[in-house]
């Protein structure tokens, strides 16, 4: 069944969970899908919260000296 007309009738949602992260859009929590090689790296949030972190510490220190 199509909904709009942007979605393709190859699409299966039989296995889909409705409303699954729901709580969590309401929170206003960022969900991002990471890619299976990027998984098996970061094996969870709080991993990956540390790493942008750092990331974002050492991008934003670049930047204030380039200035």
């Amino acid at each position: 069944m199509k909904n709009t007309k942007d979605m393709l009738d190859d699409y299966d949602f039989s296995k889909g969970k409705r409303g699954k992260y729901a709580k969590q859009y309401a929170a206003g929590t960022n969900l991002i899908a990471l890619e299976p090689d990027v998984a098996k790296i970061y094996k969870d949030a709080e991993i990956i919260n540390e790493t942008l972190r750092a990331v974002a510490k050492i991008a934003f220190r670049k930047k204030k000296h380039a200035a």
